[in-house]
């Protein structure tokens, strides 16, 4: 068992479960979508970065990780290709209550709930969370990928951000050479307009620097400064 699958809650043992409740009584709840990234990079880039982010923070901080949700909501472009995307919040709130509930009867002590996927309609939902179910046997923290300060490369939707922070942990799942050159099809740094819900367009669907010039070269720096971000919002907490 590596040192991430010690944390992944649906891989561990009752004994297992029991030492950490024990010991760091922490749960990490992880959630993305199944979205549109543009050819180069997996559907389910939120979840796979929400849920890498929550592994690593708890290597640091103790703790389990539960399974990544792959279903989001807000963002308004739920009709893009292989997009799944909830209309409303009510039964992605519902299910993540339940599951709070649950966490807390079960001797967890605080609860993170983190998202890769951002947008407002996202974001709301989990803040109602945080705030309607801590207590004082519980605290129930919600923070998102967009929300982790200090780091250098701004968040994006599809760009040289999100690429660069899930290279850093599936470098296998990036492939650039989806994409068409940038000497075929040349975008200037500043054309993040709405030409690009044309499914034309040479990135279409990514708001954000075109990430053809991304540098794998800075994915380890990002990947450390979010988790370490990460890991101290939760000693914290």
């Amino acid at each position: 068992m590596s040192i991430f699958d010690q944390h992944r809650f649906e891989l561990l043992l009752p004994w297992q479960l029991r030492q950490t409740i024990a010991t760091s009584p922490i749960a990490y709840v992880p959630l993305g979508t199944f979205e549109w990234h543009c050819e180069h990079l997996p559907i389910g880039l939120d979840a796979l970065t929400a849920h890498g982010l929550c592994l690593r923070a708890a290597a640091k901080s103790g703790g389990v990780v539960l399974p990544a949700l792959h279903y989001g909501t807000g963002g308004g472009h739920g009709d893009y290709p292989f997009t799944i995307m909830m209309p409303k919040p009510a039964e992605i709130e519902a299910q993540l209550a339940f599951t709070i509930l649950k966490l807390k009867s079960f001797g967890f002590k605080k609860v993170i709930i983190f998202s890769g996927h951002f947008p407002d309609a996202q974001l709301d939902m989990i803040d109602r969370l945080a705030t309607n179910h801590s207590d004082q046997d519980i605290k129930v923290s919600a923070t998102a990928v967009n929300r982790i300060e200090g780091l250098y490369i701004l968040p994006d939707h599809a760009g040289v951000f999100e690429t660069t922070l899930l290279y850093a942990m599936h470098p296998n799942l990036i492939q650039i050479d989806r994409l068409p050159s940038l000497t075929i099809a040349p975008v200037t740094s500043d054309d993040w307009s709405e030409t690009r819900h044309d499914p034309k367009h040479p990135v279409f669907g990514v708001f954000g620097p075109d990430p053809r010039s991304f540098d794998p070269s800075r994915a380890a720096p990002l990947l450390a400064a979010a988790v370490d971000w990460l890991a101290a919002r939760v000693t914290c907490l």
